[in-house]
């Protein structure tokens, strides 16, 4: 409900759009000689907020998520930026549900 009432783009953005307006966007923080970091910023903190919950949730439930987040922890990344990539994700499988008035249909893994 949270994304809906605070997210009315949601469905009519693209994806790296609507990523930026939640706060999800990784931009560069490059100064002098600080290079190569990346950090999301910005974006509605309670949108930001709500999809971390939703992420938390789906790498403990969800497969498919659950798959990503491990292959993203395999390959050594933070948890806390494999978290956010899941949100991301979560965020862009919603606007492609709203832009296509369609349910979120999971595949079995075969």
């Amino acid at each position: 409900m949270q994304l809906i009432a605070q997210m009315p783009e949601l469905g009519r953005v693209g994806p790296k759009q609507l990523a930026a307006l939640a706060g999800l966007a990784p931009f560069n923080v490059d100064s002098g000689t600080f290079r190569g970091k990346r950090k999301i910023a910005g974006g509605r903190k309670r949108v930001r907020d709500a999809l971390y919950m939703a992420a938390l949730n789906a790498v403990r439930r969800a497969d498919p998520f659950k798959a990503f987040y491990a292959r993203l922890r395999q390959a050594g990344k933070p948890a806390k930026l494999a978290l956010i990539a899941v949100a991301r994700k979560l965020l862009t499988v919603l606007n492609a549900m709203m832009r296509d008035r369609k349910p979120y249909l999971q595949t079995k893994p075969t």
